[in-house]
């Protein structure tokens, strides 16, 4: 085995990304291009192991995304069709980790964030696997930003680029930029095209998309699966799962739902909650009653709606 040790490592020619990839924005290192990795206190090159090691302020830049970390590993090897131990055209594979090698791994530990001019993750270690085309981020205070929702969990976070989607696992939590909250176990997040932003409110059904470069990931919709919560400023509405669109602004949960105000509750199967006009209903299921519990002395100052959208008074089932 071979070690040596230098200040900085540049990974260049000849990694490319993986073929068949879709092209997707955000955090994505697997649209292809040369890795740069860059270290304070050494990089570590295991030939036979085909391993990268670099330690201190560790860093992989790739197509305007950044990995860094208090130590990083890219574990590479040949590309297709290039055998091991050949030289690949442009460069010779013994000189370094380059020529006709492709990294298909990295794993980054300690103050882990990932970036790119709009967007941003973080948690302890990040493992980044470009065959399957997902980074996986575990450890404390995990969070994911983006120009307009700031995702959070407890347990790990997941990113995976071809399919525009995020997968938030434990006490998850999403705030969108006009301060709506939804929290369950899961949610699993689907992002907007590289640069589309949703229609405006105003925008009525005829209104379109704009695509604005370097716009950062913008959500689509939200799943939310076990223990959903969604705040407005009148209402708390719980249920077992749920979605909520940010084109349309309207969350829909089913079984167990839960709308409570004050001392008022509703009870029945399925929900629809106008996030941006914070008003929440229950939906009538056949074969299902509907509940409430409305207080006298709140009625005044509480509207709540039953289906029908007519506010009740008194008790009744």
């Amino acid at each position: 085995m071979i070690t040596r040790h230098l200040p900085t490592l540049a990974l260049l020619a000849g990694l490319l990304a993986l073929p068949g990839l879709p092209r997707a924005q955000g955090l994505d290192m697997t649209k292809g291009g040369p890795v740069d990795i860059t270290s304070t206190d050494g990089i570590e090159w295991r030939q036979n192991e085909q391993v990268v090691i670099a330690r201190g302020d560790a860093r992989a830049i790739r197509e305007g995304v950044t990995l860094r970390g208090d130590r990083l590993i890219a574990r590479y090897r040949p590309r297709a069709g290039q055998p091991a131990g050949q030289p690949a055209s442009g460069g010779a594979l013994g000189e370094g980790p380059g020529g006709g090698n492709e990294i298909w791994r990295i794993e980054a530990e300690g103050n882990v964030h990932i970036n790119t001019a709009t967007d941003q993750a973080q948690g302890d270690r990040a493992v980044y696997d470009m065959d399957q085309a997902v980074m996986v981020l575990t450890g404390k205070n995990l969070k994911l930003t983006t120009p307009s929702d700031t995702l959070t969990a407890r347990d790990s976070l997941e990113y995976w680029p071809g399919k525009r989607m995020s997968v938030a696992r434990g006490a998850a939590v999403v705030v969108t930029d006009d301060n709506r909250r939804i929290a369950a176990d899961t949610l699993v997040g689907y992002f907007l095209p590289e640069g589309q932003t949703a229609p405006a409110a105003n925008a009525g059904a005829g209104g379109t998309t704009r695509n604005v470069p370097g716009a950062g990931s913008k959500l689509e919709r939200v799943e939310a699966f076990g223990n959903v919560e969604i705040r407005t400023p009148q209402e708390v509405v719980r249920g077992d799962r749920g979605v909520y669109s940010t084109v349309s602004g309207m969350a829909r949960l089913l079984g167990g739902v839960r709308i409570t105000r004050g001392e008022n509750q509703l009870n029945g199967q399925e929900s629809i909650v106008n996030m941006r006009t914070g008003v929440a209903r229950l939906v009538n299921t056949p074969g299902q009653r509907v509940q409430g519990l409305i207080v006298p002395n709140q009625q005044s100052r509480d509207a709540v709606r039953m289906p029908g959208g007519q506010p009740q008074q008194g008790q009744g089932r």
